[in-house]
């Protein structure tokens, strides 16, 4: 799909990838409603980027999740484009998981999408189509110390995507994958974590230096435009 004067909601727009991508489709011409809990930074991201709406909303909630599509259907009269990007890692041995801690991250990185996806899925449909792009995670194809449940996760996410990719075809709505790779951002800041495994690092047997949020971006457009069910940030990670 061409993104030129598309419809698209980005979730966790106000830094990292979610930023990055923003500024990247405002340039090709993308009409944008950018949602992420801090409304000061969404507000100063609105006067920053064109033809854009700011929709604070914490994706952990189903009501706030409504809102969102329900005002950006009002405000802009369709969606094209829907990226669920907002998300926060967990770092933790299995041993010493909190399973509290899991249920928020659920509720955060698959819960939320999927409730997204719920949305706005039958204003697609009645649209004649439209694409879905869900961020997961270069760990979802690895077998990572102290990153397991974070992993599962994303790969719960990539599945659901996957799976709703086949059932949507009659729709012509397209359900896409995005892998990024370690990525400069702050994520790793955000990122829950309780008492880990001391391992070296380890990506795949390479040492490869992080991308850029930039360049992550620039794969999510690449997703977009090609309708490609997966895209990984390198082509060797879709060989793990």
């Amino acid at each position: 799909m061409d993104v030129r004067n598309k419809i698209v909601i980005i979730t966790g727009a106000s830094s990292g990838i979610g930023l990055a991508t923003a500024k990247l489709l405002a340039k090709q011409g993308a009409k944008l409603t950018l949602v992420s809990r801090s409304k000061e930074k969404l507000v100063e991201l609105s006067k920053e980027i064109p033809a854009s709406f700011a929709i604070p909303a914490d994706m952990t909630k189903s009501s706030d999740i409504k809102h969102m599509i329900e005002e950006t259907k009002k405000h802009f009269g369709r969606i094209d484009i829907l990226i669920n990007n907002a998300g926060q890692g967990y770092d933790a041995s299995i041993e010493k998981t909190n399973i509290d801690t899991i249920r928020y991250i659920f509720d955060l990185d698959v819960a939320g999408p999927l409730i997204a996806m719920q949305q706005v899925i039958p204003l697609m449909r009645n649209q004649g189509g439209g694409v879905i792009i869900n961020i997961s995670s270069g760990t979802a194809l690895m077998h990572l110390p102290n990153m397991g449940v974070y992993a599962a996760l994303k790969r719960a996410l990539a599945i659901i995507s996957l799976t709703a990719r086949e059932e949507l075809k009659k729709d012509h709505i397209a359900v896409s994958v995005v892998y990024p790779y370690m990525t400069l951002t702050d994520f790793d800041d955000n990122t829950i974590k309780d008492p880990i495994i001391e391992t070296e690092g380890y990506e795949g047997g390479n040492r490869v230096p992080p991308d850029t949020a930039e360049y992550i971006a620039q794969k999510i457009l690449e997703a977009i435009e090609s309708g490609d069910s997966e895209v990984f940030a390198h082509d060797w990670m879709g060989k793990q």
